[in-house]
Formats: C-alpha cells, structure tokens, sequence
C-alpha cells in the first residue's frame, strides 16, 4: 500500500481544521437540549405567526414576565442562557424562522465579549445572524438591544461600548433594523451601573432592571 506523506504544514493545517469541527459540534450538542425542547413545544403548540420573538443569552430566558409585561402583544421567548450571538446564527432555522415572527428582538454579546471576542467579531457576528435571517424573512424587522453594563463585567465595558457603537451603525445602513439603547439608562449619575436593578450576581437584573427594560423596549414593539 502507497503511503502518503503529510508536510508539517498540512498537518497542523489539519489539526486545526479537527479541532474547530470538534469545537463546533461541542457548541452544536451543548444547545441542543433546550433547542429540541423548543421544538417539541412548537409542534404540540405552534406559536403564532407575525409574533415578536425574543432571542439571545439568559437576560431574554429569565425574563419571566415577557408576555405580562407587552399584553397587547404576542410575543416568543427564545432565550437560551450562556449563548453567543453565533449560537443564534446556528439555530435559527430551527428556533427562528419557522416561527414567521413580524419582529425579533436579539440581546446578546455580553458572553461574546466575556470569551474575549473582540468588538468586530460581535459586530460581524450580529451581522452574520440578520443576513440568516434576510435569507428567509427578508421583510422581518430587527431589534438589537445593546449589550448592558453590568458590575460583574465592568472590567469589560470599553470593548462593550465598542461592540454597541458599531452595532448602532450597522443598524442604521438598513430601515428595518433597530437599535435598542439600553446601555445610558442602566448607568447612575457617577457613571457605574445603577444600584437596586440587578441581582446578587451583579450580572443579571431583578424586577426592577426589567421593568426598565420593558419600557426602553416597548416603544419599539408598539411603532411596528
């Protein structure tokens, strides 16, 4: 049997290749629970078409009182928390799309940046998931909700400011996005994240930081 030699180059070039299959398919099987528990749910009780569906990190899956808190509207929680933004990209054909939504709302890149990507890959990678989501739903609106400030993170909030402002601009090159500014609005008057809105992790918000959500939030849901 003729063996084949591999230079060094390939086979580095091919470990490479392995190792980001393999990371691929870690990212694939971690969701992949709550993805398929989504789907279950759809088929025993499809979810209406022309809805708002709520995608991103565990701020939009512990919004618990998604639904009490827009009730003239009908809206979709899609939250999986931990996700990145390109966890989006992966499952929205299957979490997204068949739901036919008139609006998604997406929050998520805090955990992008707290896995050292940088701003111009959240960036890139926010822009990933609408051109998926134009390839089917061509007329569906976009919401970003900017990336929060929060005290867990704080050490982040530069490449977070980066990462919201060149978001912002993305979204204002197309009339059917948006860009949800909540970044200001959780800041005291010294400049720090608000005290009384977040829970004892200093990373995800009570009542109160979503009851502030809510209403940055619902002149966005009621303008459509």
């Amino acid at each position: 049997m003729k063996q084949i030699a591999c230079s060094p180059a390939s086979f580095w070039s091919l470990l490479a290749l392995f190792a980001l299959s393999g990371a691929a398919q870690g990212a694939t099987n971690r969701w992949e629970g709550e993805i398929a528990a989504f789907e279950a749910s759809d088929r025993t009780n499809p979810p209406p078409k022309g809805a708002f569906l709520f995608i991103g990190s565990s701020s939009i899956r512990l919004w618990k009182t998604l639904a009490a808190d827009f009730p003239q509207h009908q809206v979709i929680n899609r939250g999986f928390g931990g996700s990145q933004i390109a966890d989006s990209v992966r499952f929205a054909d299957r979490i997204v799309t068949p739901c036919r939504p008139k609006m998604i709302v997406m929050y998520s890149g805090g955990n992008d940046i707290n896995a050292s990507r940088s701003p111009e890959q959240v960036a890139a990678d926010f822009k990933a998931f609408v051109r998926k989501v134009r390839g089917v739903l061509p007329d569906t609106k976009i919401a970003y909700i900017s990336i929060a400030p929060n005290p867990a993170r704080w050490a982040q909030v530069e490449r977070v400011r980066k990462a919201n402002e060149m978001i912002r601009d993305f979204t204002k090159s197309d009339s059917k996005l948006r860009f949800i500014d909540v970044f200001p609005h959780m800041l005291g008057q010294d400049g720090k994240p608000l005290e009384g809105i977040f829970v004892d992790d200093g990373l995800h918000m009570n009542e109160r930081g979503y009851a502030l959500w809510t209403k940055l939030v619902r002149p966005f849901l009621e303008g459509e």
